[in-house]
């Protein structure tokens, strides 16, 4: 990306000579990722490393100042005049003469620059300038890019890490090894740290053991090598003291100044410089420390820190299940009787839960509370009942789905299904299937009720008044819809069908066929009954014949009937 912008902007400025600096992360140095054009001698002068304190390169300085800088002529500068360093090379050695510097900013603080050179006095423009400071925000965009997908994949890795470790302690119950040979790699390998050590102290603190490593043997500390806890030597100050020390030069260490023979070889022979040590706390007293080791000075980041802090824990984890599993070994029979009668619980309790969710999946929670309450599901297999059935769905609703953006109708449905179950549950219905827009209710079954077909009646209606004020509702926003019912009374057979682990309580049959039918037929609006039907609700509600239909699945025509009176009763009965 830097490539590009350099190269967009050094030819379409006109500008043979080009750089683009970042700042380190520190805010310590200066660096430059991208050179155009420049000759060999001012290549290598411009390869270091700049400090950002106190330097007068323009790479620098408009990094600190975060301004836009434009010289029309480098040679008539005072810092050319006084012989500054910079200034020479770029133009008796590099030939520049004018320059345009734009800083790249984020959060109003200069973290880079684009600069380009003339090797001739051509004043560099405003267009010119407006051109670059829009390349200096696509860096910017760039490197938050970058810095994001950098920071996303180090989680995804150090959370992967974790991952690896809790299987691994998972399946590591009687050695704690495996978990702490895992640790070590994770932790050296996510914290650029090619040296790394578990140590596990004694009971009385007296030495501590290796217990796993990870990179080139350390003098005298090898797997399995026992040391005495020296608190001059650093790891085992961190044991004892139960504390984080961290070093970014081990020069400075109290142990190599005072000679301690395992410190100096460290330090000498094996070139490490920085030095992170974490204990893994117990109750009282660390039992170990985790050591990771760099060859250069520098320090580790607060992140590294943490997250060798929680693989800290996670070790102590793994010693805390091992000497449990120990315990448990020597009582062995005791906790196999135990546990044999704890699965036994277990088992009796999972199985009323997975009974109590499977009732109340497919029944209304007033009938699935009754069932389980009386411990009698026998009401729940294949039988034949008389039971009144009500189908209805929306008028337009595939129209409504065509035109409304998808998240309108996932609303729509929710606010439509919330409130059909607020009537359902109130009217007493045994049993509701919901698919879509659709929904089915029983009435007489699993527990029967004296009025299935008026209790139907009296739940469409109650329904069909809540569907005029929603739809009103979604009207004021562009979509009609409407409200039709089916009711149907006959015999059918009912009951829980289905396969393990997926069952429904339902029924089939002609009147539920019927209903269905009747459902579809319906207007927007109407209620429309079977003959049986109309015949239990005729001295309540008033219905018209509207003459003899012929249904799919229905071998003679019907005649049906459309409620055309609801002032009879309507409330919940």
């Amino acid at each position: 990306m830097f490539d590009v912008i350099l190269k967009s902007a050094s030819r379409l400025c006109n500008a043979p000579l080009a750089l683009l600096s970042i700042a380190n992360a520190e805010r310590t140095h200066v660096d430059i990722p991208a050179l155009l054009g420049p000759r060999l001698e001012f290549a290598e002068y411009m390869s270091l490393h700049l400090p950002l304190d106190g330097s007068q390169l323009l790479a620098v300085r408009t990094v600190v100042d975060a301004v836009p800088v434009r010289i029309d002529d480098i040679r008539s500068e005072q810092l050319y005049d006084d012989g500054e360093q910079g200034r020479i090379m770029l133009t008796d050695v590099e030939g520049a003469r004018s320059l345009l510097a734009v800083p790249m900013v984020s959060n109003g603080q200069g973290i880079g620059a684009i600069l380009l050179y003339r090797r001739e006095v051509a004043p560099f423009t405003d267009d010119d300038l407006v051109l670059v400071q829009s390349f200096a925000a696509q860096a910017v965009i760039a490197i938050e890019n970058v810095r994001q997908f950098r920071e996303l994949q180090t989680r995804l890795e150090r959370e992967a890490a974790t991952k690896e470790i809790l299987q691994v302690i998972s399946q590591s119950r009687d050695d704690e090894k495996p978990v702490f040979d895992v640790i070590v790699e994770s932790a050296a390998r996510l914290c650029s740290a090619p040296l790394a050590r578990l140590l596990i102290a004694d009971a009385e603190h007296m030495h501590f053991t290796v217990a796993a490593s990870m990179g080139d043997t350390l003098g005298e500390m090898k797997t399995g090598d026992w040391v005495d806890l020296d608190r001059r030597f650093l790891p085992a100050r961190s044991i004892v003291e139960n504390t984080i020390i961290h070093r970014a030069d081990m020069r400075e260490a109290e142990g190599y100044k005072a000679g301690i023979p395992v410190v100096t070889r460290m330090v000498d022979e094996e070139g490490i410089r920085a030095q992170l040590m974490v204990p893994l706390s117990g109750t009282d007293m660390a039992l170990g420390c985790i050591v990771l080791n760099r060859r250069e000075v520098s320090l580790f980041s607060d992140d590294d820190i943490a997250l060798v802090q929680s693989f800290a824990a996670q070790a102590v984890i793994a010693i805390e299940n091992v000497r449990q599993f120990r315990e448990i070994g020597e009582r062995n029979t005791q906790i196999e009787a135990l546990n044999a009668s704890l699965e036994t619980r277990v088992e009796e309790q999972v199985g009323e839960i997975e009974r109590m969710g499977r009732l109340k999946r497919f029944l209304s929670p007033q009938v699935a509370d009754a069932v389980i309450s009386s411990g009698d599901e026998g009401i729940l297999s294949s039988h034949r009942a008389l039971i009144g059935i009500l189908f209805c769905d929306i008028r337009g609703f595939t129209a409504f789905c065509e035109t409304a953006e998808p998240e309108e109708t996932i609303e729509f449905l929710q606010t439509y299904h919330e409130e059909m179950g607020k009537l359902i549950n109130a009217h007493g219905a045994g049993v509701d299937h919901r698919w879509g827009d659709g929904i089915m209710v029983i009435f007489n079954d699993p527990f029967p009720c004296e009025d299935p077909a008026g209790d139907a009646l009296r739940l469409s209606l109650a329904m069909r008044e809540k569907m005029v004020e929603i739809c009103l509702r979604w009207k004021r926003l562009g979509h009609r819809l409407g409200f039709g019912v089916g009711i149907s009374l006959g015999y059918a057979t009912v009951g829980m069908v289905g396969s393990e682990g997926r069952f429904d309580y339902t029924a089939s049959g002609t009147a539920v066929t019927l209903a269905a039918r009747l459902c579809d037929h319906a207007e927007d609006g109407e209620i429309l009954l079977s003959p049986r039907a109309y015949t239990a609700v005729e001295d309540d509600f008033q219905a018209e014949s509207t003459g003899e239909l012929s249904f799919k699945g229905i071998r003679a025509p019907v005649e049906v009937f459309r409620v055309v009176d609801a002032s009879a009763q309507t409330s919940q009965p």
